[in-house]
């Protein structure tokens, strides 16, 4: 059986400055497979990879971020707040010059990575506006599209079938009680799984919810896996992606474990 692939979830959120390209480069420098990322609109509908509706939490600016132009975000201070794990009083990314991304920056710094975008805003322009610049970058083959809301991945997939999506949650919820009761999924929509173990009191991923997902040809990639003990486990039941804040971790493990 072939390793699962390592996805850095924002590019490794615990080890770099989240959805930056500093936090990518080093992702990929670890043997990340490929990278997971968001994206929001700027003020002026350019694509930006940004995971949160406002700035505070990873810049210190106390505002949306579709209240400012792309341009704007690329002067943003992204790693601000950012310490690594287990440190404390310590920014070694403040002023380093890391700003907001847009999402045409990756997709031509990394022409040949694999990509989970997520779609952060339920709203079809958000959708169009992400395929058009996938298109303009030629990097339909690599990248899946996931999001929570339901508008937005219709939109997605109306305008784009070539690309694949996850499962919306309700979706997901009906696999999964396909899943208990043994019925197969048929034709989906959907193209794989993006999916926690666990979502509220619910277990999502089992051994039989990868198994069945699997007799319909879904691959199954589960977040937001950082514990060595876990990714074994999923391993183990044949999981086809981890998700992982830690790829220094996962890149180890998955290797180390499919030899």
């Amino acid at each position: 059986m072939p390793p699962p692939l390592v996805y850095a979830h924002r590019g490794g959120a615990a080890l770099r400055p989240e959805n930056t390209l500093e936090a990518f480069d080093h992702a990929l420098a670890l043997g990340a497979d490929g990278l997971e990322l968001d994206v929001h609109l700027s003020r002026d509908g350019i694509v930006v990879v940004h995971h949160d509706d406002t700035l505070d939490r990873t810049t210190g600016a106390r505002a949306p971020v579709a209240s400012y132009t792309a341009d704007e975000l690329a002067r943003m201070d992204a790693g601000y707040s950012f310490r690594p794990d287990g440190t404390a009083g310590e920014f070694p990314f403040r002023g380093a010059g890391i700003g907001v991304p847009t999402l045409r920056s990756v997709l031509q710094r990394y022409r040949d990575t694999r990509l989970i975008i997520e779609l952060k805003v339920n709203d079809p322009e958000l959708a169009h506006r992400t395929i058009d610049g996938i298109r303009a970058a030629d990097a339909i083959e690599r990248v899946a599209l996931g999001s929570f809301g339901w508008r937005v991945l219709h939109a997605a997939r109306e305008y784009e079938p070539r690309i694949p999506t996850g499962a919306a949650r309700e979706e997901t919820r009906w696999a999964l009680y396909r899943s208990w009761v043994g019925w197969p999924l048929g034709r989906t929509r959907y193209r794989e799984f993006q999916v926690p173990e666990r979502s509220g009191l619910t277990t999502i991923v089992t051994p039989n919810f990868v198994a069945h997902a699997h007799r319909a040809g879904v691959p199954v990639k589960i977040w937001t896996v950082n514990d060595a003990a876990d990714m074994r486990r999923f391993i183990g039941w044949g999981a086809d992606a981890l998700i992982t804040d830690r790829p220094d971790v996962a890149v180890r493990v998955a290797r180390e474990d499919t030899l």
